[in-house]
């Protein structure tokens, strides 16, 4: 027995074990340093860290900000390191007053004077910032396109419409009544329309399902003549159905205003907007707007797009839209996600270094998110003191109408046709007895 003692004795212990007591200690470490202090050769304790990482008790990666050599950490001690690091994170950033984060959001999407964006390129970007948030068809391009693009033309729109980058439709309709006696009203110029990157179009459309709105019998002709003939000019839909110009141009509106078609421009929004028509030589107007088709395929039962991966593009979408979103300031977004599936992904994010969690605004409670380019531009309005001549003007359709979700005071409906003014960020209420011009 006694030669048993001394050979167990003498015996090396067990490398894989050695380094898992050591791992427990250690913070993030190469195998090279590890093996340099245990006295192994590299590929020992390379082997030793490989088999404990088949066990799940350790995790390799980069984790130490600038490291090139592979690193590894015991999973628990980084599971505690990462959370120690994002409280800190979260600490250093001191939370600003609603009017400063006024003053970023005016600037974050280009309304401030000075930010705004020029040319098409700049057009597309204003178009995937703002896309799958609806507005009054009239709005667009009077008011929220034209305070965001310098020297806006309408031929930038047109442009990136019928070289296929951008889109526009109705992604969400409220329900109406289907009863088959009564009148449906045509739309107009507060139509809601939404202008999308053609790209994103589907998964927007699979996040804003819903039931479409009914549509009349002349509506229902033309829907099924685009579901079975693909996209279709003005007149070839005119010679198909037999329909009176005026017929037709009613039932094609009724299918934009009820979700279901779309067309190639948007010199067709135009002509739906522009208080007086002119007549073009080819006879009716809409005969020079482009194709028409379905916003939707045909069949509208298919099924639906995975809800997480919904959830994360729009909670993405918000991010790129407002840089530093929270629940109470999604309350304008149409057919919004619960905030709690948005929280989810947002910490996803966080815990990946996408962006940072913190609190950002002092007047609001709950968990709030910010892009890492947005709480820069965010600590430069903080820091550039307001002297009083940063004015803004908005229109109550634009997504910057915030009055009632920043403020206390009651809400300003988007079909009301206002302006709201801002200066340095705080809202101006008209005077008593007057309308914002």
């Amino acid at each position: 027995m006694g030669a048993n003692w001394v050979a167990a004795e003498k015996r090396s212990p067990d490398p894989v074990e050695v380094v898992r007591g050591w791992a427990g200690c250690l913070g993030p470490f190469t195998a090279s340093s590890l093996a340099s202090r245990l006295g192994y050769a590299p590929g020992e304790a390379e082997s030793a860290l490989a088999q404990l990482e088949s066990e799940g008790a350790v995790l390799r990666g980069h984790f130490t900000p600038g490291a090139s050599e592979l690193e590894w950490c015991e999973r628990t001690l980084l599971s505690r390191i990462h959370r120690l690091t994002l409280g800190r994170l979260r600490r250093e950033i001191e939370p600003v007053t609603t009017q400063d984060l006024m003053r970023f959001y005016l600037r974050w999407q280009h309304l401030h004077p000075g930010t705004q964006v020029h040319g098409a390129q700049g057009l597309a970007e204003i178009v995937g910032q703002l896309q799958g948030f609806q507005a009054a068809a009239s709005a667009w391009e009077r008011d929220i396109l034209a305070s965001r693009i310098a020297r806006y033309e309408p031929s930038l729109l047109d442009s990136l419409c019928t070289s296929g980058v951008a889109a526009w439709g109705r992604l969400t309709c409220a329900p109406i009544d289907p009863e088959p006696e009564r009148r449906r009203a045509l739309p107009s110029r507060a139509t809601p329309i939404a202008i999308v990157r053609r790209e994103d179009l589907p998964w927007l459309l699979d996040a804003t399902r819903g039931a479409r709105d009914p549509v009349g019998e002349r509506a229902g002709i033309v829907h099924a003549l685009l579901a079975q003939r693909g996209a279709l000019f003005f007149h070839e839909m005119q010679r198909t159905t037999g329909f009176f110009a005026a017929e037709l141009e009613e039932a094609l509106w009724e299918l934009v205003a009820s979700g279901h078609a779309t067309s190639d421009g948007f010199a067709s929004v135009r002509i739906l907007t522009a208080p007086h028509r002119r007549l073009p030589p080819a006879g009716h107007p809409l005969s020079a707007a482009g194709r028409w088709s379905l916003l939707r395929d045909a069949d509208e039962g298919g099924t639906p797009a995975d809800a997480k991966s919904l959830a994360e593009k729009l909670a993405r979408q918000y991010l790129r839209r407002y840089g530093v979103v929270f629940r109470d300031l999604l309350g304008r977004e149409p057919r919004c996600p619960p905030w709690r599936e948005l929280a989810q992904v947002y910490r996803r994010m966080e815990a990946r270094g996408e962006l940072r969690g913190g609190r950002f605004a002092q007047a609001f409670l709950g968990e709030q998110f910010a892009l890492p380019e947005a709480l820069d531009a965010l600590r430069s309005v903080r820091r550039t003191k307001p002297a009083g001549d940063e004015r803004v003007s908005v229109c109550a359709a634009d997504p910057l109408n915030l009055i009632g979700v920043l403020s206390t005071a009651p809400r300003i409906p988007a079909s009301s046709g206002q302006r709201i003014d801002f200066v340095d960020g705080v809202w101006q209420p008209p005077e008593p007895g007057l309308k914002s011009a």
